[in-house]
């Protein structure tokens, strides 16, 4: 059956548009859709928070719905710093608006980590030292308190989508020499889901890029089969535990 997946997406995002279509290019019935709220920078001053306001972010998730998706993810890590329950509630929330079941890219972050096991898990992104630290807290409040991390110190999210892939590579290989055992790409606006799978083969380690795994938890949400995306890294042969 086909599967469509709709993905509410930050406006000035250029890299998980075009990721999500080549990663489902060579998947039979499986098409992904998209819908813009205007999000310019991360930071942590009112401003910038105030771009995540659940009343900006469900009327994009009810034009979704009125593509009939089989699942809607907020293809963003925001709560990763706002708080992993403005997700949880966002998803209830869309879901009592659309009848659609939801997912975000946090929530699957966490959940692939935890879906392999990771107990050291190293983080990297382009934020800002500030973002870096309260998501270290955040994360810990998971119970995912990390390992290891390197970032960029960037506020202005259009500059993400510019980091070089070899900046990426650097930074994931750092990560990994402090012994993390999965790391995670935590931002859908870095190029980092065509590394993984190279990366994973010579670093014996997972690799979890967020707009992948963003993917693969929708997929599964959708109740497509995950495993057709195997060459884009290991994650693609764990089922996500979604509740």
């Amino acid at each position: 059956m086909r599967k469509r997946l709709g993905m509410i997406t930050p406006s000035s995002n250029s890299v998980l548009e075009p990721v999500t279509s080549a990663m489902l290019a060579g998947v039979s019935g499986v098409t992904a859709h998209f819908s813009r709220f205007r999000v310019t920078e991360i930071a942590l001053d009112a401003a910038a928070l105030s771009q995540f306001d659940a009343s900006v972010m469900l009327p994009a998730a009810d034009l979704l719905a009125d593509a009939k998706v089989d699942a809607i993810a907020w293809n963003g890590t925001s709560s990763s710093w706002l708080g992993v329950g403005r997700d949880r509630s966002l998803c209830k929330a869309i879901t009592a608006r659309t009848n659609v079941p939801a997912t975000t890219s946090t929530l699957a972050c966490i959940d692939a980590a935890r879906a392999l096991g990771a107990r050291r898990v190293g983080l990297v992104s382009p934020y800002t030292d500030d973002v870096q630290r309260r998501i270290a807290d955040v994360w810990a409040e998971e119970g995912i308190a990390p390992h290891a991390e390197r970032h960029l110190g960037l506020r202005d999210n259009f500059s993400f989508g510019e980091v070089a892939p070899s900046t990426i590579t650097d930074m994931i290989r750092a990560v990994a020499a402090e012994r993390a055992d999965a790391i995670v790409i935590l931002c859908t606006n870095l190029d980092g889901a065509a590394l993984a799978a190279t990366l994973e083969r010579e670093l014996d380690i997972a690799v979890l890029d967020s707009v992948a795994v963003t993917l693969w938890r929708t997929l599964s949400l959708a109740g497509g089969d995950v495993t057709a995306l195997a060459q884009w890294g290991r994650i693609f042969q764990t089922m996500p535990n979604i509740g």
